[in-house]
Formats: C-alpha cells, structure tokens, sequence
C-alpha cells in the first residue's frame, strides 16, 4: 500500500500529488519553492487570486500539463502554523483522500515534508496521520445491495516522498494504518444488522481474531455460565432465542501476568429494552448496541498488529434483549457473579447488567485495572450531545491516561461526577443489594455507578459512547454511521500505558 520514497519528487509519475499548504504571506516558499519555480511563479498567483486556498481543510486541484510528472496537484490547505495541530492535519487529509477516491484513481503520492511545522507535527507524527486518514475516510460499509457491474477503482498504492528516514517513516504510516483499521473493523461490526451479527457471530469473530493474532481465547456459552453464577447476563438473555456468549481474549506483552489492563465491551446485539419496551422511534437503530463491544474488538486488532509490552485481557458479555414468556420483567430479583443480589427495576437498563458480570470475571482473571466501554445511556446524550463520550471513575491516575489516549485519537471525554449519595441511590433497594434504575434523574450516572459497585476497589474507568458511536452525517474521515469510536483511544491507552500503584 505504502512506498517511501527519497528521489525526485516532481519528476515521478502519478495520477495524483497531494501537498500541503500553510497560510502565509508566502506560501511557496521554503519546501514548495521549487514547485514554485517550476510553474513559473504560477502557483503564488493563484495563491494571491484565491485559486489555491490554505485555509483549513480547504482543497484546490490544479492541473500540471505536464510540468511535472504527477497530472494534478491537490493542495490540501493546513491554516496557520500557531494554529497547526495532528487533528488539523488529519482531518484535512481524510478530506483530501476522500477527494482522491471520487477521482476513480488507483494511486496517488503525498509530499510528506510539506506537511510538518516547526514543533507543531513532525514527520513521524505526519505519517502516523497520512496513513490513519487515508484508512479512515476511505471506509466504506458494504451493505447488503447487488453489486453493480460497473468496475469499482480504489487506490491500491500511496507513495510518499520525504528526505527523512524512510525506514523511521514507513514504521509510522504502519502503525497509523493499523489504528484506522482497527477503528474501521469496529465500524463494520457496528453497521451489521442484529439478524447477521448475533452473539454466536460476534463470538466466531473474536475466535478469527485470536487465531490470526495468537490470543488466548475463552468463549464461554450458556451451561458454563450458569455453572459460574453469572446470573445477571443470564438474565437479560432469558428472554431470547439466541444464546449467550461470553467473550474472554488474552494478550500477554510481557513475562509475568502482572499489571493486566481490562477492556470490557458491552455487546447487546440488539435491544428491544424487553419488558420496558423502548418506543418505535427509539428501537430503530438498536443493533448498534454493541458499540462497546466493537470498539474492544477492533483496539485488540490494533494490539494484534503492533504487539505493545502489555498484559490485556478482553472481556465482551454479548447477547440480544428481548421479549417472550421466558424474558426477566421488572420487579425480578437477580444474583450476579460477584454474589451481589439486584432488584430489576428497568429491563431497559441491561447493559449495566451484562458489564457487572464482565467485570467480575475480568477481575478473576487477574485484570489490575479496567476500563469498560458501553452505548449505555440516552442520559449521556442530554447531557454531553453526541460529540463527546461521557466518563465516569474511581481512579485519578489511570482517569489521566485514558483522558491523555483521548486527546491523541481525537476522541474527546468528558468526566462527569460520582458521589456518595449517588452510590446511595443505587443500593437503595429493599429487597436486593442494589438496583438497577434509581431514576431518570442524573441516569447517565446511575447508570455508570452500577458498574462501579462492581469494579469496586479496582482501578476503574467507565465510557458511556451512547452519543458518540454513530454520526448521522459523513464527516472527514468517514462516512455516515458507525464511527469506531474508543477503538484508538483503548490501543493508545494500551500502547502508552505506565503502572499505577494497585
């Protein structure tokens, strides 16, 4: 996919050449001089006559007719350098590739070089965002729909020109591929309907995932659970035709199975809300339930491919939510894994259910930290809109590393509050020792808590993506739909993790 090249850039052949472009008094100077040069001052006469825009984000093709060897230049506008940021650039690349795919080419190059600034982004960094970009806004979901019989072109090669190390860069554009096609697997899981992806399907994915990355894996099914207690996923799962799967992969980067991070999906393939049945409106859409679950899947392909000096342990609970004469109903009493008995106020608030038991088994299997990622609440929306995951924590140090990988993939979270007396609420049951739905008041953070009373002395942090999972408009570096989201910043959290004191 991916060539480094140090030879003449303006003299190669290709289809295309994106460039980038700061605002300046003098835009070609310096790195485009010579491009400049080459057209005759031509192209700082565009600049002066708006033909070719730096702007950010902003995209100005021109044609070369054959000054150079590549057809087109593709000027990719950056904005000002005090300004400049990695999200800037990689936003204004996924534009700039998805105007390149609409162009029906097969290759195209990138200058390299005219993408950094001073301390801003370097060229590492620059790469990383080349090839993230280029997987990310290029995504597709296939669908269901016959094929077309129209030949379909994509860009099979990118060629990218620097003077710097062409070993340092390719080593960059790989691991930034790796992280847009993790976040992409963890779109087309979330973009599958719930008759296709069903807790046996998702089960069998992680199996191909294991073998193809040699992860341990564990999938537990019905029998076994019972005989393990997990009466709390059990239960939402009563009610369907489908049988539960509890999804266990083990990746071990380092000698000792010490210092093991848990990622927690949650994987509700599709929600009815059971009993408390959501309204028509509301259930449209619900096979995007397992947007946690996703995210967990594709950071552990990430994992796979870059093989980070971590211990990591994946725990996804999966199964659908649905009504029959064998569904559990509000007012039942259930007894978790942990022991811990639950009074069911709300058969909607199930994915709080299958996390307590998820927690619970990652921590037996010696998880020393844990991070759960869930689609869990329409509280989470009220409160924080859908551009921003909602947090929840029990633990400082690991909060700043998960914030810390959130700020780099771009993924912005925001910390909302847990108190005693919000506890209180939860354990407010007088027949059980908690209760699954205090109220709508503060629900994204009942709902949060729950599984905090399980994580209990564990370092802990929740991530409620029930916002921020799908987008219902393309955007620069995809298109409408699932977003992937908290797939880059789990592998990030992995790849960058230091040990807290436990």
């Amino acid at each position: 996919m991916f060539t480094v090249k140090h030879e003449s850039l303006y003299s190669s052949s290709h289809e295309n050449l994106i460039i980038g472009v700061f605002d300046a008094p003098n835009k070609f100077e310096n790195k485009l001089a010579k491009l400049n040069d080459i057209f005759e001052g031509q192209l700082m006469d565009f600049a002066k006559s708006g033909d070719v825009s730096a702007k950010p984000k902003s995209l100005s093709k021109i044609h070369t007719f054959g000054k150079i060897g590549s057809k087109r230049l593709l000027f990719v506008g950056l904005g000002k350098k005090k300004e400049y940021s990695f999200d800037v650039l990689r936003e204004a690349l996924g534009k700039a590739f998805k105007e390149t795919k609409n162009m029906k080419i097969e290759e195209t190059a990138v200058f390299l070089d005219s993408l950094t600034a001073d301390e801003k982004v370097d060229t590492l960094d620059a790469a990383h965002a080349i090839s993230e970009a280029f997987a990310m806004a290029t995504y597709e979901f296939e669908g269901y729909k016959q094929k077309s019989n129209e030949p379909e072109k994509n860009i099979e090669k990118i060629a990218v020109y620097t003077e710097e190390s062409q070993e340092d860069v390719m080593a960059a554009l790989t691991v930034g591929f790796a992280y847009g096609k993790g976040t992409n697997s963890a779109r087309t899981l979330v973009n599958m309907p719930g008759n296709i992806l069903t807790a046996s399907e998702m089960a069998k994915y992680a199996a191909e995932l294991a073998n193809r990355y040699e992860f341990d894996i564990e999938i537990l099914d019905k029998k076994e659970m019972i005989e393990l207690g997990m009466g709390a996923l059990l239960a939402v799962n009563q009610g369907s035709v489908e049988p539960p799967k509890m999804i266990v992969m083990k990746y071990q980067g380092r000698e000792d199975w010490n210092h093991v991070i848990g990622l927690v999906g949650k994987g509700i393939t599709f929600d009815t809300g059971g009993y408390s049945i959501k309204p028509k409106d509301g259930i449209v859409g619900m096979k995007t339930d397992m947007g946690g679950a996703a995210a967990v899947l594709g950071a552990m392909e990430i994992i796979g491919e870059l093989k980070p000096e971590q211990n990591v342990i994946a725990v996804i609970p999966s199964t659908d939510n649905m009504i029959s004469g064998a569904a559990f109903k509000p007012d039942d009493v259930i007894t978790s894994m942990s022991g811990k008995t639950i009074e069911v106020l709300n058969t909607d608030a199930e994915g709080r259910l299958v996390l307590a038991d998820a927690v619970t088994y990652a921590k037996q299997h010696g998880a020393s930290y844990l991070v759960d990622v869930a689609t869990l609440t329409g509280g989470v929306i009220v409160a924080l809109g859908t551009e921003t995951t909602g947090a929840m924590v029990n633990n400082e140090a690991l909060f700043e590393q998960v914030l810390e990988a959130s700020y780099e993939a771009g993924e912005p979270i925001w910390r909302l509050p847990l108190f005693e007396k919000d506890k209180q609420r939860i354990r407010n049951s007088q027949v059980a020792d908690l209760n699954n739905s205090p109220g709508r008041e503060g629900h994204a953070i009942m709902a949060g808590g729950f599984i905090g009373e399980f994580a209990e002395d564990t370092p802990w942090v929740h991530l409620d993506i029930a916002g921020t999972s799908t987008n219902s408009k393309q955007h620069d570096l995809g298109p409408a739909g699932a977003t992937g989201v908290m797939t880059r910043t789990l592998a990030l959290l992995v790849e960058r993790f230091e040990a807290t004191e436990e």
